[in-house]
């Protein structure tokens, strides 16, 4: 299961505040946090104005950058602001995101062309995000489409679905589950991945929904998810749904998380 760290965004209040005040060190201790806790990218997102977010972009990569090693996950709404701090990378790693609005694909997918950068791929185009299956799937045929023309093959593509909140929509897991299937009927080697706590929008007790999300979503074949790898119940869920599905050898991963107090002690 691959986790993409989701605490260095601008969303966040506390992030946001860090962002205002340029406190680097809050900052530094998410990326190392994060690292340790076994998130295998670092989303960073700045979510501030148009007029500031690629200054800040760059200020919150240049700070990760500098203090782990873990690769980004380069998050912007504006496929223009990716484009500009790509080059600042110092390592591959993830482009969050491309879709089929607004012809964010036509400026990614050029710069990723010939590297080993993955991209998370939205089943979403000018229509907005889709309700039924059918829709969600055309759309990435078309995203997949697109990306051979630029020698990106399945494997390096993360298709999200967009899971809908379970409050507004209480066939959501249903129908993400159904768009994974068919999304890896046609290519077996393309990624999954979700927002992993947008199904408890608005919900009570979401830490619950989200574990039980994770768990029924890594058994239909979900690949990554942008989660807190610092969330204690969260890598316990992650761990042993990997261990139930036998793709924890001699349960060597969960037996090491647990020992090295990743996970904490279970409750029974």
């Amino acid at each position: 299961m691959i986790i993409i760290g989701e605490k260095i965004n601008g969303t966040i209040p506390s992030v946001k505040k860090a962002i205002e005040q340029k406190d680097e060190e809050f900052i530094r201790d998410l990326a190392l946090r994060q690292t340790e806790a076994g998130a295998d990218y670092l989303d960073v997102c700045a979510s501030t104005s148009p007029e500031i977010e690629e200054e800040t972009l760059l200020w919150l990569m240049n700070i990760v950058q500098n203090t782990v090693d873990t690769p980004l996950c380069i998050d912007s709404p504006n496929p223009l602001i990716i484009e500009k701090v790509f080059p600042y990378a110092k390592r591959p790693g993830l482009i969050n995101s491309v879709s089929e609005e607004g012809g964010k694909c036509e400026i990614i997918y050029p710069i990723i062309k010939g590297t080993k950068w993955e991209v998370i791929a939205l089943t979403c185009d000018n229509r907005g995000i889709p309700k039924d299956t059918r829709t969600r799937v055309e759309i990435t045929e078309i995203m997949v489409d697109k990306a051979l023309k630029y020698d990106i093959t399945p494997d390096r593509i993360h298709i999200d679905p967009l899971v809908m909140a379970l409050s507004a929509d209480n066939q959501s897991l249903v129908n993400f589950v159904e768009t994974l299937k068919e999304v890896k009927t046609l290519f077996p080697t393309i990624k999954v991945t979700s927002g992993l706590s947008n199904i408890s929008f608005g919900a009570p007790l979401r830490k619950v929904i989200n574990q039980h999300f994770l768990t029924l979503a890594m058994y239909a074949g979900m690949d990554s998810a942008i989660l807190d790898p610092c969330n204690r119940d969260i890598v316990t869920t992650l761990y042993v749904t990997d261990a139930l599905l036998g793709k924890d050898r001699f349960c060597r991963n969960y037996l090491n998380a647990y020992r090295k107090n990743k996970i904490g002690p279970v409750k029974v």
